[in-house]
């Protein structure tokens, strides 16, 4: 291996672990906190839409 791809190989490492710190310290800082179940309104009423229609079948 030469000097170049062993450089290469380090900023590759510094790029790829940096970004897993830096995410997990953002994280940390920044929780996302929900007080509950949360659904979009329109999804439940689409789900609620389709449970009443038949099952989609095909004819091939």
């Amino acid at each position: 291996m030469n000097t170049g791809a062993i450089v290469m190989m380090l900023v590759a490492m510094v790029v790829v672990w940096g970004g897993l710190v830096a995410s997990i310290l953002y994280l940390r800082n920044r929780p996302e906190v929900t007080d509950g179940l949360y659904e979009d309104p329109d999804l439940v009423s689409d789900d609620l839409r389709r449970e009443n229609e038949p099952h989609p079948f095909r004819d091939t």
